[in-house]
């Protein structure tokens, strides 16, 4: 990532996660520690039955790219409070795609410093994936 720290965050602060091609086999490993092996998610046709245009990956798996976006950005500084998406469209194989944020407000607590952020998985078509929103805290007011 080619972020700024979260504990030197601005309001309008862009983060983005590296770029990702998701297909198969991410969604096979995915699946098997999740029990998910859901048919539209491993086979094109079964997929084209149900109205895509080939196997699509996993939402829960949009979920955690953010996850693993806002964690690294934290660097172990930080505890993820909340991250809320709304799926929109299907992540399908083999296109790629990142995670974006842009940090909405910064609030101070007797504690801790929060950061509420505008979240986005996007393709390379520009297409949003999954819009959403998400707050982490960081320990300790600066």
């Amino acid at each position: 990532m080619r972020n700024t720290a979260a504990h030197e965050a601005r309001v309008g602060m862009v983060i983005e996660s590296p770029h990702r091609t998701s297909g198969l086999a991410e969604w096979n490993r995915f699946a098997a520690v999740n029990d998910e092996f859901v048919p539209i998610h491993m086979d094109d046709d079964a997929a084209r039955q149900a109205g895509y245009s080939g196997a699509i990956g996993m939402g829960r798996l949009q979920w955690s790219y953010v996850h693993n976006m806002l964690r690294e950005w934290l660097d172990g500084t930080g505890r993820i409070v909340t991250v809320r998406l709304r799926f929109r469209a299907p992540a399908l194989k083999d296109a790629g795609f990142v995670c974006r944020g842009v940090v909405l407000a910064v609030r101070d607590t007797d504690s801790e410093r929060l950061l509420d952020l505008d979240i986005a998985v996007v393709d390379d078509e520009g297409t949003v994936l999954a819009p959403g929103t998400a707050t982490v805290a960081i320990p300790g007011k600066p």
